[in-house]
Order: structure tokens, then C-alpha cells, then sequence
């Protein structure tokens, strides 16, 4: 499947640069490099376009002003050089958020990721009028925004050894840092994927591939030593059992 593309970017520098990470894969196909929002909305009316790069600090229209006015929009990877707008970027659905400077590694994963959904949605289409099938897994998000210390920070799951719960405030015990935000737990559990983080007391979420020991009630990660509450025992229980751990 070709991914027909367009790059907006009121910088030159930045649209050369993704125009030369576009022709360097051959499954995509840039339509037009556009200046600014009312160039991009004239391309989208005349083209067909399954994939926009859209920053979002831009003069006249932002990039979020202009898909707030798209009643149609293609994939969406934003390109900036702001953390800020990540939590805001997200609720638009995009694909994925490219700080600047881009390295070609963090691009080809996310238009990878947009070849991903469009394969999805075009099998889905095709299938309509097809007796039901098993639903395909969506792409699952490897990272998360949390705000601490006045910015968005990311968190990468694979980084999270525990997180722990502190009145209204939660704890995100990285390998290399120890970040503070203004969270709930149970929040914070609707953030993380299920299959690899686990509640396991009122106080305190555990990777579940980061644990080292267990005994009697007891959980160690690294230096840290975690309570098992009654509350949260059966299933932390059951996933000892399946997984085959004596």
C-alpha cells in the first residue's frame, strides 16, 4: 500500500528534511510540502492524502486550530519542537509525536505506525459485508505524557520499574529517574497496559516484568521491597500461577 503524504511547516529546513525522510522509503509518496494550514486545506481538497506531518506552532492557524476546522482528516504525525502540546496532540488521535530535531530512526517507527492503522482500516472496509471475525488488536502505545515539575514529560513503559500512590500524588520509579505527578491510581491504571503492569496494594503498581523475587507477600524490585495487600492477593495469585512461577 502506497501512503500518499503531505508535509506542513511554516520552517523550509524542517519540511527539506521531511521531504528527504519521505523519499527515502518507497511506501510513501509526498503529494505537496505546504507553508502554512490554508495551503495544506487546499492541497487536502484537491488531493487525496492519507497521511499529513502537521506542526503545530505555525503564524495565522496552529496546527491544532487547523484540525479542530477539518471536517475530514488524514493520519496526523505531528513535527515540533514543543513537549507541551503532546496531551493535546493525542486527543486528535495522532498517530505520533515527533520532537525536532527528527532523528530517521523515530520517523520510519511512526509512519510504520501509520502503515499499521491503514492496513487495519483498509481490511476492516474490505471485510464489512463479511460475517464477523476475531477483532484485530489495536497498535499498542509503548509510551505515556505525564506533566511534573511545570512540562510534559514522556515515560516509556518498558523504563517503569513501580509506580507508588501518595495522597494525591503518584511516584513513577524509573531505572534512571524518579518522577512526581498529581494523579490518581486508578488513573493512572487506565494509562498503563494491563499485560505488563499490575496493582498489587492500594499503594503501589508493579512492572510486572521488572520483578526479580517474590516471597510470601511480599515483591522485590531491584533494592525495593513491595507489599502484596489482601485486596489485590487473588489476582496477583493468578498471575503468578499462569504464569508457571513455583
Amino acid at each position: 500500500m502506497t501512503i500518499r503524504c503531505i508535509a506542513v511547516d511554516d520552517e523550509p529546513l524542517a519540511l527539506d528534511i521531511i521531504e528527504s525522510y519521505i523519499r527515502k522509503l518507497p511506501f510513501l509518496e509526498l503529494v505537496q510540502t505546504c507553508s502554512s494550514a490554508t495551503e495544506a486545506m487546499q492541497v487536502l481538497q484537491a488531493e487525496q492524502v492519507d497521511l499529513m506531518f502537521l506542526d503545530i506552532e505555525m503564524p495565522e492557524l496552529t496546527g491544532l486550530q487547523f484540525l479542530n476546522i477539518l471536517k475530514h482528516q488524514p493520519l496526523i504525525i505531528f513535527t515540533t519542537a514543543y513537549p507541551n502540546y503532546a496531551l493535546e496532540g493525542f486527543n486528535h488521535d495522532a498517530v505520533d509525536y515527533l520532537l525536532k530535531p527528527i532523528p530517521f530512526d523515530r520517523f520510519f517507527k511512526a509512519v510504520t505506525k501509520a502503515q499499521e492503522r491503514l492496513h487495519f482500516s483498509h481490511n476492516n472496509n474490505s471485510k464489512a459485508s463479511a460475517p464477523p471475525a476475531p477483532a484485530t488488536p489495536a497498535i499498542e502505545q509503548d509510551f505515556m505524557f505525564v506533566k511534573a515539575d511545570y512540562k510534559t514529560i514522556r515515560v516509556d513503559f518498558q523504563d517503569i520499574l513501580w509506580i507508588e500512590g501518595l495522597k494525591d500524588y503518584i511516584i513513577i520509579q524509573t531505572k534512571d529517574q524518579k518522577i512526581i505527578t498529581l494523579l490518581s491510581m486508578n488513573k493512572m491504571m487506565e494509562k498503563l497496559p494491563s499485560n505488563k503492569f499490575l496493582r498489587v496494594h492500594r499503594s503501589f503498581i508493579v512492572a510486572l516484568q521488572k520483578i526479580d523475587s517474590i516471597e510470601k507477600s511480599r515483591i522485590r524490585v531491584r533494592s525495593k521491597e513491595i507489599p502484596v495487600g489482601e485486596v489485590y492477593k487473588e489476582q496477583f495469585l493468578k498471575w503468578v500461577e499462569e504464569n508457571n512461577i513455583q
